[in-house]
C-alpha cells in the first residue's frame, strides 16, 4: 500500500499562492490517479482536484476551477497542488489521497490517504 505525506500547508493572506506537495511511496505511483481532499471543520470532506496516471486529464472542482492546478512527476513520486487566488473559503485541512484503481474524478475510488496538512487563508 502505497504512503504519502503532505508538505506545504501555512498561512497566507487572501490573494496569495501555497503550493502543496505529495511524495508518495510503497507502491507504483504511475499507475493510479492521485488527487487532493480537502475537510473544514463542520464541512464533509470534497475531492478539490484529480490527476489520471498520465497527467493528460484532471478534475478540479467548481469552487478550486481557474485558481487551483494539480500536477504530478511520476519519475519523482510527487503530487502537486499550486493553490493561487486563494480565498478564505479555502481554509481547510487537505490531504493528498491515492485511487486504487486509474480513476482521477470519483471520490469513492480514493482509499489511501496522507495525514493532511493544514491552509489557513486570513483576510
Amino acid at each position: 500500500q502505497v504512503q504519502l505525506v503532505e508538505s506545504g500547508g501555512g498561512l497566507v493572506q487572501a490573494g496569495g499562492s501555497l503550493r502543496l506537495s505529495c511524495a508518495a511511496s510503497g507502491r507504483a505511483f504511475s499507475s493510479y490517479g492521485m488527487g487532493w481532499f480537502r475537510q473544514a471543520p463542520g464541512k464533509e470532506r470534497e475531492l478539490v482536484a484529480g490527476i489520471a496516471w498520465s497527467g493528460g486529464r484532471s478534475y478540479y472542482a467548481a469552487s478550486v476551477k481557474g485558481r487551483f492546478t494539480i500536477s504530478r512527476d511520476n519519475a519523482k513520486n510527487t503530487v502537486y497542488l499550486q493553490m493561487n487566488s486563494l480565498k478564505p473559503e479555502d481554509t481547510a485541512v487537505y490531504s493528498c489521497a491515492a485511487s486504487v484503481d486509474a480513476r482521477y474524478d470519483y471520490p469513492p475510488a480514493y482509499r489511501v490517504w496522507g495525514q493532511g496538512t493544514q491552509v489557513t487563508v486570513s483576510s
